[in-house]
């Protein structure tokens, strides 16, 4: 194996249809037009000297070592800001070009410590490569003058020199380093969009400030490591190469974390990972990344991580480690003694967002082909589920309608329910690069989200509703465009039930859903109401992308359908620049729907009672299918409460911290009589399991993550997994000694299978995706390069379908006791849980969970900044630290899920979507009161943990 190189073409490609011919050291060259003629040099293998270029970035022609001479001109002009032109006859190498590289090296270096051979960017130095390419062999400045390389100059403290900032945890800055070439500063406005870096003072005097003069760790910088990766010298530098040295090979595989699905080359010397680069062919990302995809990957070796199964015979027991044939083994007996004793539908599954297509695949197959039953479900009920109902009855298919290239071309972008900067950031960025372009902005959302107003974007309409009237925001929205006659009559007579559509127009054209009566419930002014809807409908391509925020409320479904109506009536569905787009929030949630974790659908999205695809499976399987649909996970936990279901098999998922009103979920889990919890550490879940099966993390198994955009994306194993088995091989092994006659040998085999019994990934093979790079289902005979932008010459389902969304208030209301309304989200830093990234370095940035409150709120109940207060709902209370902001309006709070100690979702409530039972997480009634220290709930449940967690045989450290 070797590192897998890429090639850095100076500047971006062009997009022209036109070509333009001309000659380039004697070679003639036909490329686009406005390609630079660096970018055309190097198409033609020919690599003209460069220090500030590269093409992540526009040109920008300061380095001066890019210089060419152009037959006809005057000059030396900069190639990487020269466009290539008709017929011009272009010299990248002559004495006169060879003297001015020269001269301009001998400059740099007057001016850069001379330490190469115990540089941490030795073997790995743009610097160093390029004083070697232009033959610089003195430098006839001397290396002692008027810099700030060293701290005292002739024993005299040399104010120009700044120390090293190590601030920030996973790299350093050193500026007696820095050649001021500014492509951090640049690769920070123009990839990242946060504008965190400058280039401060003149001259010699020129040197790269975070911020104000600030630390990187104080500064807005967020971690991305764009100025890392842009970096040529060993200015910025991650801190593992610091340790470890420069890596020896590598591998491309899939981030682990959301559901952008961003592809990295895992650099590595043996097994050991030394950093991890965006991939600039990934294309999800196209080369960027953010601080938990390109740093935050220590928790796969982290001292929590538990590599040995362990048994249990009650959830008080202290663990005690045992063989991997013991686990199964017990496992087997004990699911057998409950379904003999309480019958075949007492056990089931949930399967995991974060394990591959082929580890769901394999889960869900054991329930149905195992246990007898379609007991299985997955995360993406408490997620997406309503994505899943509301686009499969409107569209016929259950996900997003574009590929995240199609930002480039949008017009205008409705963000609703969603906070990209945070929860999907590299397609955030993306985002914010088009809209610093032109393109307009309209958030939708009851909190003050960064692209609200972030530098050089401001979004020309932010309606900040209240909690729980989405419906009631979108059906105004679509009166505005309905009674205004903004609709697209053409594409909806074409592409959709025009019947359907004059009943829903007639529907929303009642006064009753027009701005100026919805105001009443969304508290939005309908003059703000009015001018959205009018620039989503006239502006030109428009796009909807939509999170949480939308699917985690009791009409869940129905707001999925809203968009849906809102899009069709535009007419912005089926082309680039438009359609509908679920923000996913973990790598593979799309992944595991797509695999039949649902209790009603096969793979595919069919549904089990349809004899002609259970027939499928049956004859591959060789078994008789249940043709019922099983339980939900709600309906588990109650059924538990109830006494019927005893045992059940959780991969990769907490839910006791990640489900709603937990004191539930505990009282469903601690019911359970056989509780098997399979992943990486001891989560909040395995407090009350008997059995613990240790997981693999992505970088020790082979697979595919399917993203939010439906691409398919090859993981691939890069070490050996600690605890001995990926997770697919747990499975099977649970399988067999069950019974099951299991015997994949690769997880390229279980893909070959899905293949075969899935239509919509027909072709998909791991040849056809190392071939392909990544495709988007539906891949199959009819779309063979698969399908970037869906519904292009008509809806999946044949018409599209509008819907009737009437507006019905959540049954969650505030009142006397209750009077604020508290909503639920992410931070950038951390992931879900909170079990990965708490165990990163991450941790320095958000160390604990926060209710954010607005000062007339905090003020009323006189609370600071910083103070400990008690949140108390209907469920239950906690405790956490306020901060005080006016990013939530008065009448709301926010908080965040991250912390186990804080366990928001005690507060959270059991109403759920009426479609789906997507729990309603954004809409609990709550009070604010001071607080002194924990909840008595938080202190019984930090006992009841610490009990859980003994290991027989292990110490606990002193306190």
């Amino acid at each position: 194996m070797s590192l897998v190189h890429e090639i850095d073409y100076g500047t971006p490609a062009s997009q022209s249809e036109t070509m333009v011919t001309l000659t380039i050291d004697g070679r003639q060259i036909t490329v686009p037009e406005g390609t630079s003629i660096m970018r055309a040099s190097m198409e033609a293998g020919i690599e003209v000297p460069k220090l500030c270029a590269t093409d992540m970035m526009d040109a920008f022609g300061s380095c001066r070592l890019c210089l060419v001479e152009i037959e006809g001109r005057n000059g030396t002009p900069a190639s990487c800001t020269t466009p290539v032109a008709p017929g011009i006859v272009v010299h990248t190498q002559t004495g006169r070009l060879k003297d001015i590289r020269r001269g301009v090296m001998e400059l740099y270096i007057s001016d850069h410590p001379l330490d190469c051979l115990t540089c941490a960017a030795n073997g790995d130095c743009e610097l160093q490569d390029m004083a070697g390419a232009v033959g610089l062999r003195d430098v006839r400045y001397g290396y002692e003058g008027d810099n700030h390389v060293k701290a005292r100059n002739n024993g005299e403290i040399n104010l120009k020199w700044a120390p090293k900032d190590e601030s920030n945890p996973y790299f350093t800055f050193d500026p007696a380093k820095c050649i001021v070439c500014s492509r951090c500063v640049r690769a920070c406005e123009e990839v990242q969009g946060t504008f965190a870096l400058t280039i401060e003072g003149r001259g010699f005097d020129s040197r790269v400030s975070a911020g104000i003069h600030e630390n990187f760790i104080d500064s807005e910088c967020v971690s991305c490591g764009a100025c890392v990766q842009a970096c040529p010298t060993a200015t910025l530098t991650e801190k593992s190469v610091i340790s470890i040295g420069q890596p020896e090979h590598s591998v491309v595989t899939t981030c682990a974390y959301c559901g952008v699905g961003c592809s990295f080359k895992a650099e590595m010397r043996g097994e050991e990972v030394v950093r991890m680069v965006p991939w600039k062919d990934g294309q999800a990302n196209r080369g960027h990344s953010c601080v938990k995809g390109r740093f935050a990957y220590g928790y796969s070796t982290h001292k929590d991580r538990i590599l040995n199964p362990m048994v249990r015979e009650k959830i008080t027991d202290p663990w005690r480690e045992v063989t991997w044939d013991e686990a199964f083994a017990h496992i087997a007996t004990e699911f057998k003694r409950l379904q003999y004793q309480y019958g075949r539908d007492s056990v089931g599954g949930i399967t995991s967002s974060r394990c591959t297509n082929e580890e769901t695949y394999l889960v869900q197959k054991l329930v149905r082909a195992g246990f007898g039953n379609n007991n299985v479900d997955t995360c993406a009920r408490v997620c997406h589920s309503p994505t899943g109902y509301g686009l499969g009855q409107a569209f016929g298919t259950s996900a997003g309608t574009q590929d995240f290239d199609s930002v480039e071309h949008t017009d205008v972008v409705i963000v609703i329910g969603a906070n990209p900067t945070d929860g999907h950031p590299v397609f955030g960025s993306r985002l914010k690069k088009r809209l610093r372009q032109g393109a307009k902005l309209i958030v939708i959302d009851p909190r003050r989200i960064d692209l609200v107003r972030t530098p050089h974007v401001e979004a020309s309409y932010h309606l900040p509703l209240k909690p729980g009237t989405n419906v009631a925001m979108l059906t105004a929205l679509a009166h505005v465009i309905v009674t205004e006659g903004l609709f697209d009559e053409k594409f909806i007579r074409e592409r959709c039930d025009w019947s359907e559509f004059e009943d829903w127009a007639a529907f929303v054209a009642e006064p009753q859903h027009s701005p100026e009566e919805t105001e009443k419930f969304t508290g939005v002014p309908a003059d703000l109401v009015r001018g959205a809807a009018r620039l989503y409908a006239k502006g030109g391509n428009g796009a909807i992308y939509y999170g949480l925020g939308v699917t985690e409320h009791s009409q869940g479904s129905t707001t999925v359908m809203a968009i849906a109506n809102l899009a069709m009536a535009t007419g912005n569905i089926g082309r680039p620049g438009v359609g509908v787009n679920p923000l996913r929030g973990q790598n593979n949630v799309q992944g595991s729907c797509d695999m039949g974790s649902f209790p009603h659908e096969l793979t595919g999205y069919r549904h089990i009672s349809d004899d002609a695809t259970r027939e499928v499976f049956e004859k591959l399987w060789g078994v008789k299918l249940n043709n019922e649909p099983g339980l939900r996970i709600p309906n588990m936990l109650d059924a538990a409460v109830d006494g019927t279901f005893k045992g059940i098999y959780i991969q990769g998922e907490d839910i006791l911290q990640s489900d709603p009103d937990t004191k539930h979920v505990a009282a469903g889990l601690a019911a359970m009589e056989c509780v098997v919890v399979h992943d990486l550490f001891l989560n909040e879940t395995a407090n009350y399991a008997h059995v613990f099966l240790p997981g693999s993390t992505f970088l020790e198994k082979d697979g595919t993550f399917t993203n939010a955009e439906r691409r398919i994306n090859r993981v691939r194993k890069v070490m050996t997994p600690r605890n001995g088995y990926a997770d697919w091989e747990v499975t099977q092994k649970m399988a067999q000694a069950m019974g099951l006659a299991w015997n994949y040998s690769h997880p390229s085999e279980i893909m070959d299978e899905i293949a075969a019994t899935t239509p919509t990934f027909a072709l998909v093979s791991y040849d056809y995706l190392d071939k392909m790079g990544s495709v988007q289902w539906p891949c199959n005979e009819k779309t063979p390069l698969g399908s970037p932008i869906m519904h292009v010459d008509g809806f999946v389902r044949g018409k599209g379908k509008f819907i009737r969304t009437e507006y019905v208030a959540t049954d969650e209301r505030t009142g006397p006791r209750f009077p604020l309304l508290l909503t639920t989200g992410r931070i950038l830093s951390q992931y879900n849980v909170g079990a990965q990234t708490r165990r990163t370095e991450n941790i320095v940035w958000h160390a604990e969970d926060r209710l954010e409150i607005h000062p007339h709120d905090a003020e009323q109940r006189g609370i600071r900044d910083g103070d400990w207060i008690k949140l108390a709902s209907r469920s239950g209370d906690t405790t956490l630290r306020a901060l005080i902001t006016d990013r939530v309006a008065p009448g709301v709070v926010y908080t965040t899920f991250h912390h186990p100690n804080t366990q928001a979702n005690v507060i959270t409530t059991d109403y759920t979507d009426w479609a789906t039972n997507c729990p309603e997480y954004k809409v609990t009634a709550v009070q604010v009161s001071p607080s002194n220290g924990p909840s008595q709930w938080q202190m019984d449940y930090d006992e009841q943990a610490r009990q859980s967690r003994r290991i027989a045989g292990k110490l606990e450290a002193a306190e």
